[in-house]
């Protein structure tokens, strides 16, 4: 991976500018995270953004959209990090995504994160019809926003239902899409998880690739907001 970065979670706008004032910041990274219900898509954001996790299953119907910050090569960007319920289809059009509260902004995310439970065959299956329906139906400019999929709870390696080196290749290879598999609950590949989110989306923007990813835990609240 690439790029010196320190990351940290914010409370409000103006705490971010730095030095420069009035500095016009470069534009967010929009991370969308999505996934069937129960792979651990909250307990992903929230050891990243806290370094906490909770054995307690989170089952929600709402979006919940964090803001944090990252420094890239020396600048700072705003991270918007939303994490989507499990959505029934892909919208495919504005209105469609407008007209349903668990949708909104999916369709203008940068990256999208989509995390499967490595024991569930079903979860992988739904990571592989909605990447689908985002190539199918996402338009954004004149780009297409990468896609990373990632393999949750590989602390329950035994149970695995589709051998790594077959998903890996599936994604690298056929998908053209990044690879991760973590652990929420011990905490591992959680930082490269979001380290390559944000290498795939920044690359676009960024002239030097070099040198690693570093990141520092939140100095301040993080703040999230139900939708």
């Amino acid at each position: 991976m690439h790029w010196p970065a320190v990351c940290e979670s914010r409370e409000g706008g103006a705490a971010h500018r730095g030095r420069g004032g009035n500095r016009a910041m470069p534009p967010p990274f929009r991370i969308a995270v999505l996934g069937a219900q129960g792979v651990g898509k909250t307990a992903i954001v929230q050891r990243f953004l806290h370094d906490d996790y909770s054995e307690v299953a989170v089952s929600s119907k709402t979006r919940r959209m964090h803001l944090s910050a990252a420094v890239l090569n020396g600048h700072v960007h705003d991270l918007q990090i939303t994490d989507y319920p499990a959505i029934s289809s892909f919208p495919v059009s504005s209105l469609q995504e407008w007209s349903d509260v668990c949708c909104r902004g999916i369709r203008s995310a940068h990256v999208y994160v989509l995390v499967y439970d490595i024991c569930c065959f079903d979860s992988f299956e739904y990571v592989k019809t909605m990447r689908q329906q985002i190539l199918e139906t996402r338009v954004m400019g004149s780009g297409e926003a990468p896609i990373l999929i990632v393999g949750n709870k590989r602390d329950l390696q035994r149970g695995r239902v589709i051998p790594r080196h077959s998903v890996s290749d599936l994604v690298r290879k056929s998908w053209k899409c990044g690879y991760v598999e973590c652990s929420a609950k011990f905490n591992w590949h959680i930082l490269l998880l979001f380290g390559e989110a944000l290498r795939s989306v920044g690359c676009a923007r960024c002239k030097h690739v070099h040198a690693t990813i570093r990141f520092q835990r939140a100095l301040r609240r993080e703040r999230c907001v139900l939708m």
